[in-house]
């Protein structure tokens, strides 16, 4: 009992760091190019995580598990992370947010095609909820950018939940804190070259100390600290009720959009967000009953 409220615990603090990261990201970007964000951000998160696995035993990557990690650092942390803070770019923090809750059911998807997991009813009632939902959150946009930057973010999410996928098989073998370090440092190597080309052709970068505080935040926090609580959570309850945390991410968004950010809330975002919240829940309900049925047989 103990274990799992240590893990509720680093749940609550890992969703709220990565819902903060969105509207983090949002100010960050008004003065500083989005591939540079990312750079400093796995430098920084890179640097932390590697002493972090150097305290930790792991066993040595077999080369024919190579492909899976770079597959990983590249597509999960270098193609799906720049996508999403492209799309908070052209949208906002909250819709960017609220499009990522749907990353529990994507991945159930992609789980029932790749491993071949079961899909039942209940999981196929939580995808129709959020393609609805996010159909709901783009009909609600009267801007162009915003439906760009939606579409940007929906982009990302099917990156990342196909990566998921495959970060589930990989860590079957290796330590997940392993991996994660592995992928942030190729994502890293990944980014450099473009941001630095990035600061090269950008002629107003604002770099003051909110900048500099935000970019630290959004390493060490938003990246370093959320995944690895979200491993260590990983490794002390089950992935279900892991998931039954995913909407304390687009909840922190809204709120501290509303707070920091100034964005509004219109009727389409909040039934959006009730459809999309609300199929992710029912989705780990069903998880969890299936699963308290199976040891009531045996």
């Amino acid at each position: 009992m103990k274990n799992k409220k240590m893990a509720y615990l680093y749940l609550i603090i890992t969703f709220c760091a990565w819902g903060s990261l969105y509207v983090v990201g949002k100010f960050v970007m008004g003065k500083v190019p989005v591939l540079m964000i990312s750079s400093v951000r796995y430098i920084i998160a890179g640097i932390i995580l590697f002493f972090i696995m150097k305290h930790t035993k792991t066993k040595k990557i077999e080369k024919q598990d190579y492909k899976y990690v770079f597959l990983i650092g590249f597509i999960g942390y270098f193609i799906a992370t720049v996508a999403q803070l492209i799309g908070v770019k052209f949208s906002n923090a909250s819709l960017a947010s609220l499009v990522n809750s749907v990353n529990p059911i994507t991945i159930m998807l992609f789980a029932a095609i790749i491993l071949k997991e079961k899909l039942t009813l209940k999981k196929i009632i939580c995808i129709i909820l959020a393609i609805v939902g996010v159909h709901t959150i783009i009909g609600g946009s009267n801007e162009s950018g915003q439906v760009i930057g939606i579409l940007i973010s929906l982009f990302a999410v099917i990156s990342w939940s196909l990566i998921s996928v495959i970060v589930r098989r990989v860590t079957q073998k290796y330590d997940p804190i392993q991996i994660t370090t592995y992928g942030i440092i190729i994502a890293a190597v990944s980014t450099l070259p473009f941001s630095i080309g990035e600061f090269i052709i950008t002629p107003n970068i604002h770099l003051d100390w909110t900048v500099v505080l935000s970019l630290i935040y959004i390493g060490v926090v938003c990246t370093a600290l959320a995944h690895f609580l979200w491993n260590k959570s990983l490794s002390m309850i089950e992935a279900g009720d892991c998931s039954l945390f995913y909407p304390v991410q687009p909840m922190m968004s809204v709120f501290l959009g509303w707070m920091f950010l100034g964005e509004n809330i219109n009727v389409n975002f909040v039934i959006g967000a009730i459809l999309i919240i609300g199929g992710v829940v029912f989705s780990v309900i069903g998880k969890k009953e299936e699963i308290v049925k199976s040891e009531t047989k045996e």
